[in-house]
């Protein structure tokens, strides 16, 4: 079985489809939760499945440090190495190189760089981050390139794209051809119209089997990404999926999709979760605040998820006070089902042609605000 994009029904911008791999299909518009090392933090990967995940994120440049892609490999591969069957994505590489690594130095080569862990000393290549992606054996395949910070100036922009597509043509040479992966070019271009569009048509003269919008959600705020999404997405080729790296909220989440983009990724809800912040229909909940310290009702009184069936408000803000590991587990879990719900909603006002209602809906529902206190 190979990779394919079978795209379902379209409403406005608005997409759905599914993409089929060998390891399961993925339903879109897809959220793929981040598995930076091998793991999605405090959560069992058949938890995550049960949220309705159809899809994971690996981060390169942290497994390539530790445990390192060869011991991976060794252990048969990332899927077995972490107990998740379904399709993996891995980034490149590029972006956490350039936000954590120490000491790095950029050439027409690749990068060079010391770890954030032990300061040792490595270097990735658009070449190396194919070896190390094949080693981790991920079923989607990201394009090395850099990103750059926002704001930034044109010149340096343009610089940087061009770079990223001549690293994006030794990707795909490098890459091969491995029936069953996919690899998926990276636009970049900065917030400039003009850019982006040499950008993807340089993708797309080189080809590949999806399409990502990188350089966003670095620092240039919603009304500057949404701009930049309403020409951006249009400029890649409709029957490939389109990904949105590193977005994000759920209103950025929406607001993407209504621009005709396909999967997205974000560390926010695992990560809120572990600090106390939901996500609910009714807006985002503080489980810290002393208000829920008595409160027998339920997180989200729609939700399916194991914390709003099984636990109080109180009993989470009890945990989350006590530094509670089950207080991480439990508002992750919820945080992710809410962001798979989220997605299964789309998909469903997409299909049925009443993307526009549910969005209206959708920031109604939210600008209410948490129910009244007790």
């Amino acid at each position: 079985m190979t990779f394919s994009f079978d795209l379902k029904a379209t409403d406005g911008k608005a997409r759905t489809g599914l993409i089929s791999t060998p390891r399961g299909e993925i339903r879109t518009p897809a959220f793929m939760p981040v598995g930076t090392a091998a793991t999605v933090k405090a959560m069992l990967p058949e938890s995550v499945a049960e949220t309705g995940a159809d899809i994971l994120l690996g981060n390169t440049y942290h497994l390539m440090l530790r445990p390192t892609a060869e011991r991976i490999d060794r252990l048969g591969g990332l899927h077995k190495f972490m107990n998740w069957e379904r399709p993996i994505l891995t980034d490149s590489g590029g972006f956490q190189v350039m936000s954590l690594a120490d000491l790095r130095k950029l050439t027409e080569r690749g990068v060079t760089f010391k770890s954030h862990i032990d300061g040792s000393k490595h270097e990735i290549t658009p070449e190396r981050s194919m070896e190390i992606q094949r080693l981790l054996g991920s079923d989607i395949v990201m394009c090395f390139d850099e990103c750059p910070a926002l704001p930034a100036d044109r010149d340096r922009i343009a610089e940087s794209m061009r770079l990223s597509m001549r690293w994006a043509q030794r990707s795909r040479d490098a890459f091969g051809d491995r029936p069953g992966h996919a690899l998926f070019g990276i636009q970049q271009g900065g917030l400039e119209e003009d850019f982006r569009a040499e950008s993807a048509e340089a993708l797309r003269a080189i080809g590949f089997d999806g399409y990502a919008v990188g350089g966003l959600a670095v620092g240039e705020g919603q009304a500057a990404m949404f701009g930049c999404l309403d020409f951006a997405a249009d400029q890649l080729p409709e029957d490939k999926p389109r990904y949105l790296m590193g977005v994000g909220k759920p209103d950025d989440i929406v607001g993407a999709v209504a621009r005709g983009i396909d999967m997205m990724d974000c560390v926010l809800p695992s990560r809120s979760g572990r600090t106390g912040q939901v996500f609910t229909r009714r807006g985002v909940v503080n489980i810290k605040n002393a208000r829920h310290a008595d409160d027998p009702r339920p997180l989200d009184e729609d939700c399916r998820c194991l914390a709003c069936r099984s636990y109080s408000r109180a009993y989470l803000h009890h945990v989350f006070r006590s530094q509670e590991i089950i207080s991480s587990m439990l508002l992750t879990w919820h945080n992710l089902t809410y962001y798979q719900d989220l997605m299964q909603q789309m998909r469903k006002a997409i299909a049925a042609g009443r993307f526009d209602a549910w969005q209206t809906a959708f920031h109604t529902s939210r600008a209410q605000g948490d129910l009244a206190p007790l």
